[in-house]
């Protein structure tokens, strides 16, 4: 059986948790050859075995080397393969080469994966205090990891011209149209937001701290494929005047005419053919009812723009999110293929936790008051709050649990391989 990312509880056992999303990161490559595991799609991707070895790589360098006396590694070869970007840990394997590593091999990362395992199961509860919060922070740095993981075997999978899917199920009926887009005006003056009381959260969503909210209204759901067709259909990817400079710069060097995964029913030739989208499910008829994703802050800010709308700030989508819960919604639960849903209209608004990813207007940039932690683990986030721009929410692929309205995810935004998508907000 698979395994499920349950929500974070208070009092929770630690150990039941590590070992739960431990399992579930195996069952998510359980299909793949050690050559679907290898591939590396493109730079911003990495190969399936490479996110189970950093995964283990973190558990084993940051908890067992340095808080169990006389530990060994498992091959000390491996922390260069499979560091990514702590500098205070050496040097290390460069990025855009990960596809190159045929060895070690997948049965042998997942040897070392038990091994590890097996370690820490053996040691936890004797661990001190800022070793078992180490423990916490490599869970869910590790369901990070699970997303990443299926987003990078979507980008692999779509590489191969015969359309393989990951895990071939047949979809289900698509659900009815949701109906016009409907408008919740939100808080208006002063509000907090960021991270406050217990709970785990990432050091990037501190200190809470109070912003000021002008009037304004968010839209009641994410914007559907069936919407996003029209806005392609009235010229969407052909007007100057939607876009942002660098993102009118960006289309017309890359030649985007859809969001990524869209193709056409008819081949590239055939300008009359409708749309299909692929999938980790394979390849399969565009459903319009569901959410938009695989669009990039770009695209997504243009759409806006030509809906007459714009985004929501990270505050006001902070707001509308209080008080819901944030493992509510089309989110990871086990091992199988993940995909957008329709909107269901359940709470209000709907969808703010799973089937996307939700772009924002604000820059990735640190809250007043915020400190990086000492030592390694300081380089999490706060060194990347440079050019990129939050997304808030969850989506299809985010572990159940995992996410909170005070979350910041965090893209350029160029990218878009990611299940990302739209919701709106507008002026008063």
């Amino acid at each position: 059986m698979a395994a499920r990312a349950e929500p974070l509880v208070d009092g929770e056992d630690l150990s039941a948790r590590f070992a739960a999303t431990r399992a579930l990161s195996l069952d998510l490559v359980a299909p793949l050859s050690d050559a679907d595991a290898t591939i590396q799609p493109h730079p911003d991707a990495s190969p399936a075995k490479w996110h189970l070895a950093h995964t283990t790589w973190f558990f084993e360098t940051f908890v067992l080397r340095d808080h169990v006396a006389g530990h060994r590694p498992f091959d000390p070869r491996f922390a260069f393969l499979f560091n990514s970007y702590y500098e205070a840990e050496g040097e290390r394997h460069p990025r855009a080469h990960r596809g190159m590593l045929s060895r070690p091999s997948l049965a042998e990362i997942v040897a070392w994966r038990h091994a590890v395992d097996e370690r820490i199961a053996a040691v936890i509860d004797d661990l001190p205090e800022g070793a078992r919060d180490l423990i916490e922070l490599g869970v869910q740095h590790e369901q990070q990891h699970q997303e990443l993981l299926l987003t990078d075997l979507l980008a692999t999978f779509a590489e191969n011209p015969i359309a393989p899917a990951v895990w071939a199920h047949p979809r289900p009926t698509p659900a009815p149209l949701p109906g016009p887009m409907g408008w919740i005006e939100g808080r208006e003056g002063p509000a907090m937001i960021g991270h406050g009381g217990a709970g785990f959260a990432f050091d990037c969503e501190g200190p809470r701290h109070a912003v000021m909210l002008h009037r304004h209204a968010i839209a009641d759901r994410l914007v559907t494929n069936a919407e996003w067709k029209a806005f392609m259909a009235d010229g969407g990817y052909a007007r100057a005047d939607l876009w942002l400079s660098d993102g009118w710069a960006w289309v017309k060097r890359e030649r985007i005419e859809a969001p990524l995964y869209w193709r056409r029913a008819g081949g590239a030739r055939d300008r009359d053919a409708d749309w299909v989208q692929f999938g980790l499910d394979g390849l399969h008829p565009l459903h319009p009812a569901a959410a938009v994703t695989h669009v990039s802050h770009y695209e997504a800010d243009a759409y806006a723009r030509w809906a007459g709308a714009r985004l929501p700030t990270e505050a006001e989508w902070e707001s509308a999110a209080h008080g819901l819960d944030p493992a509510a919604g089309n989110q990871l639960d086990e091992a199988g293929p993940v995909r957008p849903r329709a909107a269901s209209r359940s709470g209000s608004p709907a969808q703010m936790f799973g089937d996307g990813w939700q772009w924002t207007g604000s820059a990735y940039l640190p809250y007043p008051g915020f400190r990086t932690a000492p030592g390694a683990v300081g380089e999490y986030n706060g060194k990347f709050m440079s050019g990129q721009a939050v997304l808030k929410g969850a989506s299809c692929a985010t572990p159940r649990g995992h996410s909170r309205a005070s979350y910041r995810n965090f893209f350029y935004p160029h990218q878009r391989w990611q299940f990302t998508g739209v919701r709106l907000a507008r002026d008063i």
